[in-house]
């Protein structure tokens, strides 16, 4: 017997928030707290996801940056954003790749990265920060796995609610947020703001009719779910295949069963590769415009990494020429991974082990900071203290004794 055809609106009605839930995320101490612009940014908890089992202690100062603690009273230049590779999810505030790389240079690194974020929503992110006191020379945008798509959903809890644990509501995050999307009437991808603003809004999130009528037509969802088999029934054909024109993505069936997950597959990453050139572009313009220095960094280990050991060319090819083509500074840490797997006689599952444990583990961020150090310091002018010329003859201490 054939699996029953699943409804996307009666699968969006279930993604309706427990208010108990809300609750948690709303008055207390917990993982992510709420933001009327990206829905969400880094807050205070301690989640038991570490090594070994352990808890991580993971909180934000005043900045709303991770809390950094190597030389954090000395003048900062650079500000990461990204995801949760960038927040360093699953270790300790002093066990990110930004503080590793601080103890090694000597002046701190700003930590701006959030689980759950887009390239768009940390290039919101960035635009915010860098207009403040506390803006950076140089300015870092890191992308992983799925953070394309990500920049183009609307609400990314709608996603992955079925097989999520909230921890309770401690771990609440993915409600709605700023995004992009593609204006059908014009064919031109439009940023948008949040729809949910304000604080106690939130809790319309509660309401499954809300969900429906905010979500019945986010064609992003739609894509992601169906490439996924998740649903397969009331999307919005119409609207896909005028995104498949637009996009000039030609011969989808969204009709036929047996090529509906594939057909989803091509459009969903054509659409989430179209909104990221766009991204990188506008912040591309913003930091020239700031007078900053802007760095791509991409990693990811499992769609990227896994496959280029077994010579599978990337899936996301197309995102990297647009960047090599345009001149971003770049770093590619999958590259960097390839070329350290090939010096070990381990497989595959053995040298991931080493570094992940999802995320990187303390060895995996200090290896990352390690080799990304290099282009840290050539990026850099003046030189780090602990990268001056040999012929100084000046032990440059203020700031560095304790009083």
């Amino acid at each position: 017997m054939k699996n029953p055809k699943k409804s996307y609106i009666e699968y969006v009605r279930r993604s309706a928030v427990k208010k108990e839930v809300l609750d948690i995320f709303m008055n207390e101490n917990s993982w992510a707290e709420f933001d009327p612009e990206l829905g969400y940014i880094l807050g205070n908890y301690m989640p038991r996801d570490g090594i070994d089992g352990s808890f991580t202690i993971s909180t934000a100062m005043p900045d709303g940056s991770r809390t950094r603690q190597a030389y954090a009273g000395r003048p900062c230049r650079i500000n990461t954003y990204g995801n949760s590779f960038t927040q360093c999810h699953q270790v300790s505030d002093a066990e990110t790749w930004q503080e590793y790389l601080a103890g090694h240079l000597g002046e701190p690194v700003r930590n701006f990265g959030m689980g759950g974020f887009g390239v768009y929503q940390a290039y919101r992110r960035m635009v915010r920060e860098e207009l403040t006191s506390h803006g950076a020379d140089h300015v870092i945008l890191y992308m992983w796995g799925d953070d394309y798509m990500r920049s183009v959903f609307r609400c990314r809890y709608v996603v992955f609610y079925p097989f999520w644990d909230n921890d309770g509501g401690y771990l609440f995050h993915g409600n709605f947020w700023s995004n992009m999307e593609m204006d059908l009437t014009t064919g031109i991808l439009v940023e948008k703001d949040n729809i949910i603003s304000r604080r106690e809004d939130l809790y319309r999130m509660t309401d499954p009719d809300f969900m429906v009528e905010n979500l019945k037509d986010d064609l992003m969802v739609q894509l992601h779910l169906l490439g996924r088999e998740i649903v397969n029934t009331d999307v919005n054909v119409k609207g896909l295949k005028r995104l498949a024109e637009i996009l000039e993505v030609p011969e989808l069936d969204f009709t036929s069963p047996e090529k509906l997950a594939g057909s989803s597959n091509e459009l969903k990453n054509k659409y989430a590769f179209a909104a990221t050139r766009k991204i990188l572009l506008e912040a591309a313009e913003f930091t020239h415009n700031q007078g900053k220095k802007l760095m791509l960094i991409h990693l990811d280990p499992y769609g990227v990494f896994r496959p280029l050991t077994a010579g599978i060319p990337r899936y996301d090819r197309e995102v990297i020429d647009f960047i090599r083509e345009n001149g971003f500074v770049y770093f590619d840490m999958n590259e960097v991974h390839l070329e350290d797997f090939r010096k070990f006689n381990l497989s595959l599952d053995e040298y991931m082990e080493r570094y992940f444990i999802g995320h990187y583990n303390p060895a995996g961020n200090h290896f990352f900071a390690y080799s990304l150090k290099d282009r840290i310091v050539n990026w850099l002018d003046p030189k780090p203290i602990t990268y001056m010329p040999k012929d100084s003859r000046i032990i440059q201490f203020e700031g560095y004794l304790q009083k």
